[in-house]
């Protein structure tokens, strides 16, 4: 960057500075500028000593702003800076560091105020004081709805961490999230919460059998057994390879326990191989279902439904069994 001229003898006026514009007094201003620098950039040239607190405002071409480089929090987002228009205001008002990586795009011709400078103006004129605020504002706006679209962008990422890829069934850590305010909300409110725990019978055969691509169209067509068949307010989780889990809000044991006894028995009609030449399997399930008891927290509640399932098991498999809890001992 090389100095080519200075204001006074530039040719460029006051009406060519956005933050100038509307003076009652260009001369005036014109007269403090005529010493400032003019200097020149070539195309890809950053600007020298940017991290001091100056104001630069281009005169001609266009500069590209990357903020922030030196503190770690860069987020990727580059401003574009035209003839007329500025940066480096804020490092003036609160005379810290520019932290901004300045580049000519193409190029430029920049005219380079001191910060005291900057201070002078705003006493001289109150024009730079007011299209100041006025640019401030826009910024600030600008900054808030850009905030606004990454909190969006950001929740967004956040609910898609939480589905499982291949199922498309809520994953493990959605449960780990949402299952203890789940349970405490029942808690405090003394509302009914029923757990279901799922495995898919001998999958590890049918894995063997049908190869590890079946595999996962079963777990596909369960997945959707569960899903097509809940109420909105259910919950339908991938709990961790062939075992998944249903959560049902506000629902009682018995009811609960019919549930698992429709999900069992649509899981016996699952169609896994679209294709009517193949061999086409029935995929059946066990199923344990638990009722949340006074003071159980999340992880008693699993383990409660993992016993009834267990159970199931045992019992043969393709079936549902239903956790008694424990009576308390009596006098």
């Amino acid at each position: 960057m090389k100095q080519i001229s200075t204001f006074g003898s530039s040719g460029y006026q006051i009406s060519d500075l956005q933050l100038l514009r509307n003076s009652d007094d260009d001369a005036a201003l014109a007269k403090l500028l005529a010493h400032c620098p003019v200097m020149l950039l070539e195309s890809g040239q950053a600007v020298a000593e940017s991290n001091r607190a100056r104001l630069y405002i281009v005169l001609r071409g266009a500069l590209s702003v990357a903020t922030d480089t030196r503190t770690g929090m860069a987020d990727g987002t580059v401003s574009k800076i035209l003839p007329g228009e500025s940066v480096g205001e804020q490092s003036v008002l609160d005379e810290e560091a520019n932290l901004s990586s300045i580049t000519a795009l193409e190029q430029s011709e920049v005219l380079v105020i001191e910060a005291d400078l900057v201070w002078k103006l705003i006493d001289e004129s109150n024009v730079l004081a007011r299209n100041l605020l006025r640019l401030l504002s826009f910024r600030i706006r600008a900054a808030n709805a850009q905030l606004r679209r990454r909190q969006k962008l950001g929740e967004f990422y956040r609910q898609l961490s939480m589905i499982d890829g291949l199922t498309g069934l809520y994953n493990r850590a959605w449960l780990n999230d949402l299952l203890p305010t789940m349970v405490a909300t029942a808690q405090g409110s003394h509302a009914p919460l029923a757990l279901i725990m799922i495995d898919l019978d001998h999958f590890k055969k049918f894995n063997d059998s049908h190869g590890h691509l079946a595999g996962d169209q079963a777990l596909r067509a369960a997945a959707h057994v569960l899903s097509s068949a809940l109420r909105p307010t259910d919950f339908a989780v991938r709990y961790g390879g062939e075992e998944m889990m249903v959560l049902l809000p506000d629902t009682s044991d018995k009811v609960a326990v019919a549930v698992a006894e429709r999900l069992c028995e649509r899981m016996q009609q699952a169609v896994v191989f679209g294709d009517m030449r193949l061999p086409l399997p029935h995929v059946t399930a066990s199923f344990g279902v638990a009722t949340l008891q006074a003071e159980q927290d999340e992880s008693a509640l699993i383990a409660a439904a993992d016993g009834a399932l267990y159970r199931a098991k045992e019992l043969g498999r393709n079936r549902v069994a239903h956790h008694e809890p424990t009576a308390p001992d009596q006098p």
